[in-house]
């Protein structure tokens, strides 16, 4: 591996941060189109659905061997690949005529991204020494949260006044620069060592953590829930396959996820504070507009308003808390950035139809603010542990879990707001009209807010156990 200075660190940062802001972008921004696309496709809800249930299913299937590619391929090989497979979908997504057309797209979509998240951490482990990780990870957990913070808000602004097609014409400039900067400035920063590819552990993976991702998805969908067969059989298959998986590259010699990542225990520490933050962020983006607009009765580019300052200040932190990382290490930072969160989500659970919409806004930031601190250390200080030759595999592990998790927290919070309000609405005498709709949407909501409740309380226990990673040479030491 060459030296910092061999690299334009900068255009190479530049450029990935772009590419995977706009992926990102366009993930969250159609989910604002969703209504739109029913209307204009003559679909129902369940089939939209696809759009990003689909998205996630090719994720989950991706991320497992992400780590097998970056042994197998060069730096610029999945760069371009990943580029190509994204300005494609982007392309034909802008352009498409009809519900079939616009999911092949985001297929292209996701295929790109499976490829690029897992380069863009790798490339960073290499380009950057330990002590200034903690910046460049800030970077790129300001992506990860703006860029979804950001797509409602200017999508609801696109199909006010154009159309859904321009969230994608918007996009694809901003590839087709990064990829310009890229092929320019990106350069082999990995070896490819082309180890041997095991089929059945490839087949295992897609079985078992596609299944579990499309189970949990679909039970999100709220069509028959928890006890449809479909989401019971996938998540059953898929469980089963994943420890046929896990058996399988523990006794591996050349594994394409090596698990010894997990003998690392601050890379345990890290990912289970990560996958915490990620389960209270998915139950909140996807249940906050929800109340927004069926419990308060906000538009859709209102709503997008409402929860920007929040996620703005949480990806412009990230940097900032990258930064601190460095200098201070993990623990003054994670355990009051959960402290922080559960004030946040129990002042949440308090909230109704009723509350003014600034004390909204002031909640939402005081909550991610305290994302934003655990985020980056938990990340940064879990990945510093590894050796260099399990980066590949710490970022597909770590990736992985990120995306079942996310669909696990999609999918019970979903199944906690449903509940809740059919609960309240089955002992209405009225159980039509406006007003007891937006009890039976508060009270839903109240309860997914007491089981990130829940969550943050168990990330904050486990925070308590981080330890600064100091690397020297090939010595890792833990301090306090």
């Amino acid at each position: 591996m060459g030296k910092n200075k061999q690299y334009n660190t900068r255009a190479i940062m530049a450029s990935l941060l772009v590419c995977c802001f706009i992926g990102m972008f366009s993930e969250t921004a159609l989910n604002i189109a969703i209504s739109n696309l029913m209307d204009v496709f003559q679909i129902s809800a369940p089939t939209a659905q696809w759009l990003t249930t689909g998205y996630l299913l090719i994720l989950g299937i991706l991320m497992p061997v992400s780590g097998l590619l970056l042994q197998h391929f060069t730096t610029r090989q999945l760069f371009t690949s990943s580029l190509i497979s994204l300005i494609a979908g982007t392309l034909v997504a802008a352009l498409a005529p009809n519900f079939e057309v616009l999911m092949g797209a985001r297929v292209l979509q996701a295929l790109g991204m499976g490829m690029l998240l897992p380069l863009m951490f790798n490339t960073i482990l290499v380009l950057y020494p330990v002590e200034k990780r903690g910046s460049a990870m800030g970077l790129v957990a300001f992506v990860i949260m703006c860029a979804p913070s950001t797509g409602p808000t200017i999508a609801g602004i696109l199909i006010q006044y154009l159309s859904w097609h321009y969230i994608f014409w918007l996009s694809l400039p901003f590839l087709i620069i990064g990829l310009l900067v890229g092929l320019k400035y990106l350069k082999n920063v990995t070896d490819v060592t082309k180890p041997r590819i095991d089929l059945l552990s490839v087949l295992m993976s897609t079985i078992g953590f596609g299944g579990i991702v499309f189970g949990f998805s679909k039970a999100g969908e709220g069509t028959g829930g928890w006890t449809s067969a479909v989401v019971i059989t996938s998540i059953i298959v898929g469980l089963s396959a994943l420890v046929i998986f896990i058996i399988r590259q523990i006794l591996m010699r050349d594994p394409i996820m090596n698990l010894r990542v997990f003998k690392y225990p601050m890379y345990v520490v890290g990912l289970l504070m990560m996958l915490s933050c990620m389960l209270i962020a998915m139950s909140f983006t996807i249940i906050m507009p929800m109340f927004l607009q069926n419990g308060k009765g906000l538009s859709a580019l209102t709503t997008g308003l409402v929860l920007l300052p929040g996620s703005l200040l949480n990806g412009i932190l990230s940097n900032r808390m990258g930064s601190l990382f460095d200098k201070y290490g993990p623990k003054w930072l994670v355990i009051p950035g959960f402290v922080i969160s559960a004030i946040g989500v129990w002042l949440f659970t308090g909230i109704s139809s009723s509350s003014s919409i600034a004390f909204i806004v002031a909640l939402h930031v005081f909550l991610f603010v305290g994302i934003a601190m655990v985020w980056t250390p938990a990340q940064t200080n879990g990945l510093n542990q590894l050796p260099p030759e399990l980066y590949p595999h710490g970022t597909a592990v770590m990736n992985t879990l990120q995306q079942v998790t996310g669909a696990i927290g999609t999918a019970v919070a979903i199944s906690l707001l449903t509940s809740g309000m059919e609960k309240y609405l089955h002992g209405s005498s009225a159980p039509t009209k406006q007003l007891e709709l937006e009890n039976a949407m508060t009270l839903g909501s109240q309860n997914v807010f007491l089981f990130t409740m829940i969550v943050t309380l168990i990330g904050l226990v486990i925070a308590f156990f981080v330890r600064r990673v100091v690397v020297k040479h090939t010595e890792i030491d833990l301090s306090q």
